[in-house]
């Protein structure tokens, strides 16, 4: 079973679905494979990023806007066990080197704790994940070597092979994320409850069968 998502690090929702998905997989009981793709929220992000509060008063319209979903954002978190901490973001990053972090460390056998180090960093201690060094200490985390890292995120590599995985998506008509495709068969849009995660599987398990019923 191979689950492929396409999710935005700065996605808080994405943080949330990944953390419902994990609940859902425990129950589910054969073997699933998940690959993390790239979809950027703001491909057009200065390189260096912008002020927090610049950006979210640009994206909701103000402030308060955004605090009536920070509400919801701080409950579906405290149910998944998310201490999110939004105050410490300073700044919203442009997140393309995260995205080739991501993808490097799925050649490492390391992506999913590298998302999930990425996803805490920003989420919880505010990290500022378009900073190299940044990157460099949150892939250690991960379980990855430092200088390894250090010299693929100051390299080109990862770049056309994110670029195009970032264009599969978009080809499928992805337009928010999470995204979760289940067996190239099944789509789910958005950090759904995990029951409807195992439903989906289920689904994706079916249509198998029936393939192979049918050759």
């Amino acid at each position: 079973m191979q689950i492929d998502i396409y999710s935005e690090i700065i996605c808080p929702w994405c943080f949330v679905g990944k953390r419902r998905l994990e609940r859902a997989l425990t129950s589910v009981g054969n073997d699933v494979h998940v690959t993390w793709r790239p979809f950027q929220l703001n491909p057009t992000m200065p390189l260096d990023g912008m002020d927090r509060t610049t950006y979210l008063k640009a994206k909701f319209g103000s402030l308060e806007a955004f605090g009536r979903m920070e509400e919801q954002l701080l409950a579906a978190g405290a149910d998944e066990q998310i201490p999110f901490a939004f105050e410490k973001i300073q700044r919203t990053p442009n997140t393309f080197a995260a995205h080739r972090l991501i993808w490097y460390a799925e050649q490492q056998g390391r992506q999913d704790a590298a998302v999930e180090s990425l996803f805490r960093g920003y989420f919880t201690e505010g990290a500022d994940i378009g900073s190299m060094p940044v990157l460099s200490q949150l892939a250690c985390r991960a379980g990855l070597d430092a200088a390894a890292v250090e010299s693929f995120l100051h390299s080109e590599e990862g770049a056309a092979e994110v670029k195009a995985e970032e264009a599969v998506g978009r080809r499928l008509g992805i337009r928010g994320v999470p995204y979760f495709v289940i067996n190239g068969t099944v789509a789910i849009s958005g950090a759904q409850p995990p029951d409807i995660f195992v439903s989906a599987i289920r689904q994706a398990e079916e249509t198998v069968m029936e393939r192979k019923e049918g050759t």
